[in-house]
């Protein structure tokens, strides 16, 4: 489990074609603290530590992972959104996550408002019901409240607000149109989604 709060921006360093992709992420991290085995969420997709150096950590990424998540987003010089899994007792400063990647969304338009980036996001529409004004999102791994949401065709439209903050701290002040991210529903709405979908 983990809170969508990033705690580090680590660098794929290289990527190597194992039968599962093995990748090589460069980290801040005090990599004597990480154990093998651990979890560490990755642009919002949790992946198991399976070696480990003074500052960089190696994780293997399955076929349907890849698939799962945005096209590009392993490639070598990539820089990737780093949390660490949740503790007990820790501070729960976002929502939780699974790190479970739904879906991958494409950024709409990204406007300066101010000091903050507004964001358009577009969904495919069969998570549409599971998004909603006020709710919880997670984008590339970071926790976002939804501001609005629309329902056009076959997308879901919906918008997030990018702080400075934010934007500072992880790979989401410098998006631009057309750019794919890792899309995680809250987990509740996920139930619910499922639940809904049941009935019919």
């Amino acid at each position: 489990m983990f809170t969508g709060i990033i705690t580090d921006i680590g660098t794929v360093r290289s990527a190597e074609q194992r039968g599962d992709l093995r990748l090589v992420i460069g980290s801040a991290y005090d990599m004597a603290t990480v154990d093998l085995g651990a979890s560490i969420a990755c642009s919002g997709a949790c992946l198991t530590v399976v070696d480990k150096g003074a500052d960089w950590f190696a994780v293997d990424l399955s076929s349907e992972s890849i698939a799962r998540t945005a096209p590009g987003l392993w490639a070598p010089g990539s820089r990737l959104n780093l949390e660490r899994a949740l503790r007990v007792g820790d501070e729960l400063g976002g929502h939780i996550v699974t790190g479970h990647v739904d879906t991958v969304a494409t950024v709409a338009s990204a406007i300066e408002v101010g000091g903050s980036w507004a964001l358009a996001i577009d969904a495919p529409r069969a998570f549409g019901g599971a998004i909603a004004p006020k709710g919880s999102i997670t984008l590339d791994g970071v926790s976002l409240t939804v501001n609005t949401v629309e329902d056009k065709h076959d997308v879901t439209r919906f918008t997030v607000n990018i702080i400075p903050h934010t934007a500072d701290h992880t790979t989401l002040g410098v998006l631009t149109a057309g750019r794919g991210l890792n899309l995680e529903i809250d987990v509740l709405a996920r139930y619910l989604q499922r639940m809904a979908d049941a009935r019919m």
